[in-house]
């Protein structure tokens, strides 16, 4: 079997930055190397692959329509067909007798995604019709680099527009006259920070917004009412808010609470005038609430106070009253207080889940949209009568084939970390395998304050049906227990995300879950950092592990603030330009605490497109692995030339890359066959 060349090269203290060398033909020349490495070890599970893919497309209702969304005089829909890697977007005109009935001889073809994708990759950033409902604005990422080309689509007429404008951040927000666009610009960095006003028809935009502030990103979007226009500018620990009446887009923005280093609030616009969450008063946040027509901070007064124990994670707004997105002992929960009526709470089956509020009705509209989901049940849209609380279900993704939820146990568990901190772990099995160690896929993030609530996947059931349980960590640097959770995983507490992992792994080797020998590991990007870091700790614990488009050279993409999106990164990881926090980043770095000692297999994805981590990181990474190890467990980089950080974007894309990784799975345990 021939093996993909040694990288290594003579360049001081790091012999593979010559890897960072984008289009360099040797760099080319070296990745597709690497990838035909891949397909000749991983040749023998080509039958495998193919099964894989199969089952888990077979489990997929290839042919579906969506859940119809009432807006105006339309519904608004979408289908996918057989064959197709992309959905086609419609509406047809709204019943009178307010039935989601879809009207099939009246229907427009609004976009049809699978033309525009040519067969490569294709992103759609906005899809957003303009309050008149007469013409359509979409973004389109065709690289997999972020950056957006901005197209209006007159829906009488048919006719396409290009605007005439580079380096797009994909945003595209509708004043209230149907004539006027607000759109962001990126910068050399690929960070967001000009919005430009535009009226269609003219030759050029106005700039009315500039974020000279590195470490800020800036965004426009619609209040919920959709009477003003909010511009937010928004760091890691900071954010600063500008409105605008959405009927008077030639005006100017107007600042609501000038930026304090340390305060984030997000205003929103309902029934009784400015909502507003901020963290002034606490870490968990509080809601205020503010005049119409003076939202400034000294107007604020108080709505819901700060709660040490919970966390107010969002805010929607509804003519009818509004909900209260919490978060309590690692869980989501809904909050109503309808109008008139007492507040209540979202009753759900499962005892862990993933739920999440729907934002798509009208504004005025009687009943609101929920998205409820759980390891072993699939998702399901769900109706929620405000002022009663009855809930319906409108749809649920189906699972084709033989399925029964009630097949699978879900259950959640507590690991304790070296400090004593207790930390959840939830996990999903087949019901026959209870009580006895199985092969065990352990995902984890922790990073950023993003919370990884339970999934349904279709794929993973072609490993749970084989035996696997599937597990997810939640780390502290994550944002499932609340605001603290997420500070004490981040800046000089990032080793806790590293020790609570490997205690979830230790714990569930304790209990008979699994055994090491059994044990795979995934993640990906700030994730694929904590996989990086755990190897590199604790590489007895696991037999395998994945990484995609994984951060591990974090130390060296740190150390360039001309790199995209390193400075807006100092306020989760610290800046190594000062001398402590270089050398607190180097002592868990990835890639330079790679060791002469014996490691788990491994597969790292990365996209060459990437602009959040590059693709180099991945590469790098794995040369020196490979260099530097004991042992010679199966080691595979995989490049998608085609892709950016989200990997490939066709559904039948990514599925198959699932069942290469599944495949990868079953071969290093030795159950591929």
């Amino acid at each position: 079997m021939t093996q993909p060349p040694l990288a290594q090269r003579t360049h001081g203290a790091d012999p593979y930055v010559w890897l960072e060398k984008r289009d360099d033909p040797e760099v080319l020349a070296y990745l597709k190397a690497e990838n035909a490495y891949l397909d000749e070890v991983l040749q023998p599970e080509a039958a495998l692959r193919e099964t894989l893919f199969q089952e888990i497309k077979g489990r997929i209702r290839e042919t579906d329509l969506s859940l119809p969304v009432p807006y105006k005089d339309y519904l608004y829909y979408h289908r996918t067909r057989a064959g197709d890697e992309y959905a086609r977007h419609y509406r047809c005109p709204r019943p009178r007798d307010g039935s989601l009935t879809i009207d099939e001889p009246q229907e427009e073809l609004l976009l049809d995604a699978n033309e525009l994708a040519g067969g490569g990759f294709l992103s759609i950033g906005r899809f957003t019709l303009s309050p008149d409902q007469t013409k359509l604005g979409y973004s389109l990422d065709q690289t997999g680099d972020e950056t957006y080309r901005l197209f209006i689509k007159d829906l009488a007429s048919g006719d396409l527009t290009e605007l005439p404008f580079n380096d797009c951040d994909g945003s595209m927000t509708w004043a209230g006259d149907s004539q006027t666009l607000f759109f962001g610009e990126r910068d050399e960095a690929h960070r967001p920070h000009k919005l430009y006003r535009y009226r269609l028809g003219d030759q050029e935009a106005q700039m009315v917004f500039h974020e000279t502030d590195g470490r800020f990103f800036i965004g426009c979007y619609r209040s919920s009412s959709e009477r003003k226009l909010i511009l937010l500018s928004h760091s890691k620990t900071t954010s600063e808010a500008w409105v605008m009446d959405a009927d008077r887009p030639s005006e100017a923005f107007v600042c609501v609470a000038p930026r304090q280093e340390g305060h984030e609030y997000f205003p929103d616009h309902g029934a009784d005038g400015w909502m507003i969450r901020s963290n002034q008063a606490g870490i968990n946040y509080a809601l205020y609430q503010a005049p119409d027509d003076m939202p400034s901070r000294e107007h604020w007064e108080l709505l819901v106070p700060h709660d040490p124990e919970r966390m107010l994670e969002e805010v929607n707004l509804n003519a009818n009253g509004y909900i209260l997105n919490l978060r309590e002992s690692g869980l989501p929960v809904l909050e109503v207080r309808p109008k008139n009526a007492p507040a209540y709470r979202v009753q759900l089956p499962d005892e862990i889940y993933n739920l999440g509020m729907i934002d798509v009705l009208e504004f005025d509209s009687p009943v609101m949209r929920l998205r409820y989901e759980s390891l072993n049940r699939p998702a399901q849209v769900r109706q929620l009568d405000l002022a009663t609380g009855e809930q319906q279900v409108l749809k649920e993704v189906p699972v084709e084939g033989p399925f029964d939820a009630d097949d699978y146990v879900s259950r959640r568990l507590w690991a304790t970390a070296p400090d004593g901190t207790q930390i959840p772990i939830s996990l999903v099995m087949r019901k026959d395998r209870v009580g006895q160690p199985t092969p065990l896929y352990l995902y984890g993030y922790g990073a950023y304050g993003h919370s990884l609530d339970p999934w349904f996947s279709h794929a993973r059931l072609s490993l749970l049906d084989r035996g696997f349980t599937f597990a997810i960590a939640h780390v502290r640097g994550g944002g499932e227990l609340g605001e603290a959770w997420y500070q004490a995983g981040k800046l000089e507490n990032k080793q806790n995300t590293f020790d609570d992992f490997i205690a979830c792994a230790e714990h569930l080797i304790e209990q008979s879950h699994t055994t090491a020998s059994q044990l795979c590991i995934s993640g990906g990007s700030a994730g694929g950092l904590l996989i990086g870091a755990v190897l590199n700790q604790r590489p007895d614990l696991f037999a395998a592990a994945i990484a995609e488009v994984p951060f591990v050279d974090v130390l060296n993409t740190m150390l360039k603030p001309d790199l995209p999106l390193t400075v807006t990164e100092y306020d989760e990881w610290g800046n190594p330009g000062e001398a402590d926090v270089y050398a607190r980043i180097a002592a868990y770095a990835p890639y330079e605490n790679v060791k002469a000692q014996a490691y788990p297999a491994l597969l790292a994805v990365a996209g060459y497109h990437d602009t959040r981590v590059q693709y180099w990181e991945a590469a790098k990474w794995v040369a020196k692995l490979r260099a530097t190890r004991t042992n010679d467990a199966l080691l595979l980089l995989k490049t998608e030339f085609g892709a950016g950080h989200g990997g490939m974007s066709g559904r039948y894309q990514a599925l198959r890359d699932v069942a290469l990784e599944y495949a990868f799975l079953l071969k290093v345990l030795g159950l591929s066959h």
